[in-house]
């Protein structure tokens, strides 16, 4: 038995097995502890006189990472890699997100940036305001353009295809772009200021 289950799941009676590590007994049924992978190892014997079978011991096993999910694990950011990060925070002078993916890949672990105000957009950098182009919750595609400092990344935005691409309203409605620095709300109509991001 080579297969994945998941804890409650019903391994087989007491009588044909010999319950291993990751599983209990519950009413004379063997049932898995964990999620993992089934296994069963014969039980070998060694006795002169009779031959008498022995039932194989059945255990269940935590899943093992595979090499892309080891390479996704230890994923850092580099310049120039195209990031999708969540806003966590705002204020006058930048915006601070929680990277998820790097070019296209899940990231073990989470990484932050920060999206500075002079980093928004190409043009008319002295009128950019970060509450217009961005709010806590919105979903950003953005470009490395520094490892920045011990803690954040510094990410920019300041391309036509960057930007916004995932946001909810003030009242909580998710939002569809209608122009390059407006979002509109799918049930209300409200529109809401952001750097908004080219769809592909």
């Amino acid at each position: 038995m080579t297969s994945l289950v998941v804890p409650g799941q019903p391994l087989g009676p007491v009588s044909a097995y010999i319950p291993g590590p990751g599983v209990h007994v519950f009413n004379g049924q063997i049932i898995a502890s964990l999620v993992g992978q089934v296994v069963t190892n014969p039980q070998t014997t060694t006795t002169t006189s009779t031959s008498t079978a022995v039932p194989p011991t059945i255990s269940v096993q935590k899943p093992v990472l595979t090499t892309d999910e080891e390479t996704n694990a230890t994923l850092l950011p580099e310049v120039s890699s195209t990031v999708l990060c969540r806003i966590t925070r705002i204020n006058p002078r930048q915006a601070t997100a929680s990277i998820f993916i790097v070019n296209n890949h899940i990231c073990g672990d989470e990484f932050q940036g920060v999206i500075r105000v002079q980093d928004v957009r190409l043009t008319e950098v002295d009128k950019v305001k970060i509450f217009n182009s961005f709010r806590p919750g919105d979903i950003v595609r953005a470009k490395v353009i520094s490892l920045g400092d011990q803690s954040n990344y510094y990410l920019s935005t300041a391309s036509n295809e960057l930007g916004v691409i995932m946001a909810d309203s003030e009242m909580g409605d998710p939002m569809y772009p209608i122009n390059w620095k407006e979002m509109k709300s799918t049930r209300t109509g409200v529109v809401e200021e952001r750097k908004v991001a080219k769809p592909f």
